[in-house]
């Protein structure tokens, strides 16, 4: 939904020419030390910035998930993980039984007790060349059908091993479970490291939304951390369910505080038309009924100012003040006040 840019709605101050600033208090000089503790910061021109907010969530980033699923058919005799688990690459997940892995172990014992004789026959001229290489031909085949079963075979159970290193995000199986052979997944994997944020962008804000916009993302587990990132993906078809084209924000996730499934506010900022003087919102006092900033480098004066909207830790203002003046965003209070004889 679109958000507003917070507007100070006050009544019209006096207009505050060149003439009436000189009215208000200054101070020639101040202290070494007093000024070693006060820091300033010179106003800008600033083109004021729209924001608006979109309702998202975390999601994995499919270009670091795996999911696996068996090639043969089978029963899960054992599983060694939880949903959530953290795995290295090639840890044991799932022992399972299958009838066509004791079968093919039959078939290649038998092949291989045949090959034996065949070779036996060979050497004595009772065997021809083609029947030793048909011999051969079939053991070779049994054991590259071996391949599908990974290792730790023993009496029609293999082991599956995780194929990647990462979490748990998905559990499809418990001992007992049988499943067909190209059937669903047993689990999915993904490396949490990067994460996907998914929001929801709705016809009327369709205008306002680009790819490589920068975006501010929040959320109810953080309430005072900001994650940065840009929009890498815009969708070109509406999803037929939320009515909504998905943008999507890659973001790292090092210390992994974004979890799958979790939802966001993502906030997006455009640039209007208008420029305005602005200075940190830091420098801003409101002092009886108006706004005030100490504006100087070595000599200081009060001035009154006309804010016109704050935003993003900057207040912009349309008179009282000129870009390229210095305003004092540390300690302004207590030179507000050394300056008015408080």
């Amino acid at each position: 939904m679109m958000k507003r840019i917070i507007y100070l709605l006050l009544p019209l101050l006096a207009s505050c020419g060149e003439n009436s600033w000189s009215s208000l208090p200054t101070r020639e000089t101040v202290s070494d030390v007093f000024l070693q503790e006060v820091l300033t910061a010179k106003a800008e021109l600033k083109r004021l910035q729209k924001e608006f907010t979109l309702a998202g969530k975390v999601v994995v980033d499919s270009d670091r998930t795996i999911s696996y699923s068996p090639l043969v058919s089978g029963v899960v005799v054992k599983s060694y993980f939880s949903l959530g688990d953290y795995a290295e690459k090639g840890k044991r997940m799932v022992d399972i039984r299958s009838v066509e892995l004791s079968s093919l172990q039959s078939e290649l014992a038998v092949a291989r007790q045949n090959l034996k004789g065949v070779e036996s026959l060979h050497e004595s001229g009772m065997a021809t060349d083609k029947e030793l290489v048909e011999a051969r031909s079939t053991v070779g085949k049994l054991q590259s059908d071996f391949v599908l079963y990974g290792e730790n075979q023993d009496n029609g159970v293999f082991s599956v091993k995780a194929p990647m290193s990462g979490y748990v995000i998905g559990k499809y199986c418990n001992p007992g479970t049988s499943f067909p052979e190209s059937g669903g997944p047993l689990f999915s994997m993904a490396d949490l490291s990067t994460v996907w944020v998914v929001a929801n962008v709705y016809a009327g804000n369709l205008q306002f939304v680009h790819e490589g916009q920068c975006v501010e993302i929040t959320s109810v587990a953080y309430p005072a951390e900001v994650f940065k990132g840009k929009i890498d993906f815009l969708s070109q078809v509406f999803d037929s369910e939320d009515k909504a084209l998905k943008v999507r924000i890659t973001l790292p996730n090092p210390a992994l505080k974004l979890k799958p499934e979790m939802p966001v506010v993502v906030k997006l900022f455009n640039d209007s038309n208008l420029e305005l003087v602005a200075v940190p919102s830091s420098a801003v006092i409101f002092d009886n009924n108006g706004y005030y900033v100490v504006v100087g480098d070595k000599t200081f004066g009060i001035r009154k100012i006309t804010p016109f909207a704050r935003h993003n830790d900057f207040t912009y203002i349309t008179e009282g003040i000129k870009a390229g003046e210095e305003v004092v965003i540390k300690n302004q209070l207590l030179m507000y006040n050394e300056i008015k004889g408080k």
